[in-house]
């Protein structure tokens, strides 16, 4: 006679209770980053869209921002850091392999104790990280989970490569996730394509001794635009066929911030009506990887293009490669 395993009964659904971000102090813009590369801020702003981006000080570290972007979103959120029952960091650029650096975040943030875990997923960790949260919400396995998407991109930026070294820049996010009993954050939409693992990567191991060189960014670019552009962009429709909603009943439509011109072919895939704001933080921020979706939803809440209840659709795409995405309903 077998026994019977017992299950936590979990929440109904879940729902981003509060969101938080971290800025570094440092602005670069194109005129001061055309100092160290061969370029023009037009040739930039045409390309990429970005006039500037926010490079971390010594002292703005992966750890403290995004503690600082966590303390944030949980005072929003309503919660402390006793609350918290699993911490989740997003990020590629924690140098140590290992310990993770969440348990770190977990302990200063008051959630001793807690699970904590890192997650490798590049620019969609953010949206992996929370449909894991979603998860454990649901099952049961926590209540309150923090999601943190954090970078520190120009430790491993070629700022003598004048094709990637404009893009890259640093900042933190974070959202806090419980319980709900309407749903508030919609089924993932994810995947993968290591045949194309070659086309954005590392361009070596941290302890390659033959090369006093510290690894940096390698990306093709016209490869992953292309990915993106296409690919993923398809991908989009499907997050709101899941989610059970048309184009037209977003209000927000908050893409990873790698590109304008991959936004733009994103909105000519999902046919975005004029009614739906889009993220463009990519001006101010740059590419931040896993920290760009809530740092542009933070924006969108600063100049008043986004409020409490909206409906957004996020997505994820970058290095491995791998994207991810899904609808949420904004705290």
């Amino acid at each position: 006679m077998s026994a019977t395993i017992q299950s936590p009964p979990g929440a109904p659904f879940s729902r981003i209770m509060g969101i938080g971000s971290y800025r570094p102090v440092r602005v670069v813009d194109n005129a001061e980053m055309c100092t160290m590369i061969e370029s023009s801020d037009e040739w930039i702003v045409q390309r990429t869209g970005i006039s500037e981006r926010r490079w971390a000080g010594e002292d703005e570290t992966i750890h403290y921002m995004s503690v600082q972007a966590a303390r944030q979103a949980m005072e929003r959120g309503g919660v402390t850091g006793e609350d918290i029952d699993c911490v989740i960091v997003a990020t590629v650029t924690h140098m140590t392999q290992f310990p993770a650096i969440a348990p770190q975040i977990a302990l200063e943030l008051g959630a001793q104790g807690a699970p904590a875990y890192d997650i490798s997923a590049a620019c969609a960790g953010f949206c992996v990280g929370l449909a894991q949260a979603d998860a454990l919400v649901r099952s049961g396995a926590a209540t309150n989970v923090l999601v943190i998407g954090v970078e520190r991109l120009t430790d491993i930026t070629n700022l003598t490569d004048r094709s990637t070294a404009f893009l890259f820049a640093d900042g933190a996010g974070a959202a806090v996730v419980g319980p709900s009993d309407e749903p508030k954050i919609g089924p993932v939409v994810w995947g993968a394509d290591g045949a194309a693992a070659d086309v954005l990567k590392m361009t070596r191991m941290w302890d390659d001794e033959t090369n006093e060189e510290k690894p940096t960014v390698y990306m093709e670019g016209q490869a992953v635009f292309k990915w993106a552009s296409q690919t993923v962009a398809r991908k989009t429709t499907e997050m709101l066929d899941k989610a059970g909603l048309k184009v037209e009943d977003l209000d927000l439509f908050v893409p990873h911030q790698a590109n304008n011109r991959i936004i733009d072919a994103m909105m000519r895939t999902l046919r975005m009506p004029e009614s739906v704001t889009v993220a463009r933080d990519i001006k101010r921020q740059g590419n931040t990887s896993a920290a760009s979706i809530p740092l542009a939803i933070e924006t969108l809440y600063e100049e008043g293009l986004a409020k409490s209840g909206q409906t957004a659709l996020i997505v994820g795409f970058g290095g491995g490669l791998i994207f991810a995405g899904q609808v949420i309903v904004l705290p």
